[in-house]
């Protein structure tokens, strides 16, 4: 059943990106009930064949609360055979990141830690651009599917601006601005290993840092909260996409919750904004709602979630985006 139903979206997934210019999919997320996991695909750059030459990355988790640990492991067992024989792929090719009771979800921004050092990385291809994935040292790859559109939205609005990236992560934004003409870009996030990754990603793509392209190693909220420096800090576009939680000695009760802080810090990034600027911000939290109060009064406000999410997810509530800019109603 789950090797059939994957087999179908391979072949009209595998058709679907070749047209996009896309060699990495989300092919599968909770379809058959029975079934209670996400395969992910990437193919190289150079592969002859994407529907047979690419690696699956797959989240599996539990069935039912009341799962004993041994009909667990059967059923993860059933699952990661049916995934192989519909992709008909070798065991060495598929990834798998969460198993059974692990409480992480699949995808969470704030879950960056190393799981391994086999460093099984690919070039893969996204709008025409470059990419590196990293499929088996860390719980995300080093890519969020989900963002694909705002990135291509981002890169089509992008000639002769300034464009901010925050919680950057490995830099996929700042690589799409700079592919669509941006003037300067400024890519900020804690993580060096992140921003080494970002600079691999722009040489894969022609370009390098500069005097009008650099990173900053720092963490967001407390760069956010010193304030723009000068003009050179006011940017025409800006990119938010924060953790849902994260540790902060900045933040009440030494930690950060999006849900709960997300008005100061829409307020931060809008000291940051040009004349005219617009903000770009998501969250991956489900229990997320706008507080009317996080929007500046000079600050229009309009959810996007419908244009954000990619025809490939079948979960169109992956993410929530908006689109905040100043000159328009100011409405949610």
């Amino acid at each position: 059943m789950l090797g059939e139903r994957l087999a179908n979206r391979m072949r009209h997934l595998a058709k679907w990106g070749r047209k996009q210019g896309i060699s990495c999919f989300r092919l599968y997320e909770r379809d058959v009930p029975e079934y209670p996991a996400i395969v992910d695909w990437y193919t190289d750059e150079h592969a002859a064949d994407p529907t047979r030459e690419g690696d699956a990355v797959v989240w599996l988790f539990a069935r039912k609360k009341d799962e004993t640990l041994e009909q667990e492991v059967e059923h993860r067992r059933d699952a990661e055979a049916e995934i192989l024989a519909g992709l008909d792929i070798p065991r060495e090719r598929m990834h798998v990141k969460h198993r059974g009771r692990q409480s992480s979800g699949a995808g969470d921004r704030e879950q960056y830690e190393r799981v391994d050092t086999r460093a099984n990385t690919k070039t893969v291809r996204e709008h025409g651009l470059r990419f590196e994935v990293n499929l088996s040292d860390y719980l995300d790859v080093g890519l969020f599917l989900d963002h694909r559109p705002t990135r291509k939205s981002v890169q089509d609005r992008a000639g002769g601006k300034r464009v901010l990236n925050l919680f950057a992560y490995t830099g996929a934004f700042s690589v799409h601005a700079r592919a669509g003409g941006a003037a300067a870009t400024t890519t900020v996030d804690m993580s060096r290993t992140y921003l080494d990754w970002y600079e691999r990603n722009l040489a894969l793509n022609g370009h390098a840092l500069d005097a009008d392209h650099r990173l900053v190693q720092a963490d967001c909220l407390q760069w956010l909260a010193a304030g723009p420096k000068d003009d050179a800090d006011r940017y025409d576009t800006i990119i938010c996409d924060p953790p849902t939680f994260s540790n902060s000695k900045r933040m009440k009760a030494g930690s950060f919750s999006i849900d709960r802080d997300h008005p100061g810090l829409i307020r931060d990034l809008a000291r940051f904004a040009a004349p005219k600027g617009e903000i770009f911000f998501s969250t991956n939290s489900r229990s997320f709602e706008m507080s009317p109060d996080a929007v500046p009064g000079n600050f229009g406000c309009r959810e996007i979630s419908n244009r954000s999410v990619p025809d490939d997810f079948r979960n169109k509530r992956i993410h929530r985006c908006w689109r905040l800019a100043e000159g328009w109603e100011k409405r949610r």
